[in-house]
């Protein structure tokens, strides 16, 4: 993974930061709030702080909480079958929700092959062993 320059101030890196805020944020906030996604936000953050911010990506990678999730992507490119575990119920109960509350009849039918490759994506993905 190429990493930015972290010597000078740039625009590109200034809008990375921002984006890896932006996602930690809204990856803590997808903590408490099940409709949203901890995980995807987590890496996003990640990624964003190893293009800007050396100091921010070394927190987040050590981070009790998020470090493994971070490097067993970054070195495996894949999750834990616990947290895959978590995942399909997050999406099973997020589409049922969904299709339950959702009226309109064309919008459930885009739903479910939406939810069919979610599903598929989250199974295709590497499983990384558990320590």
């Amino acid at each position: 993974m190429s990493k930015t320059p972290h010597t000078s101030f740039s625009f590109k890196r200034t809008l990375y930061f921002m984006g890896g805020a932006l996602a930690l944020i809204s990856g803590i906030i997808g903590i408490v709030l099940p409709v949203l996604p901890t995980t995807p936000f987590i890496l996003l953050a990640a990624w964003c702080f190893a293009r800007s911010s050396e100091r921010f990506h070394t927190w987040l990678v050590n981070h009790r909480h998020f470090g493994k999730l971070i490097s067993d992507w970054e070195k495996y490119r894949g999750i834990t079958q616990k947290n895959k575990n978590r995942a399909y119920w997050v999406i099973a109960l997020g589409a049922a929700f969904s299709l339950y509350t959702i009226p309109v009849i064309w919008v459930k039918l885009l739903m479910v092959p939406v939810f069919a490759g979610v599903f598929w994506h989250m199974y295709r993905m590497n499983t990384v062993p558990e320590k």
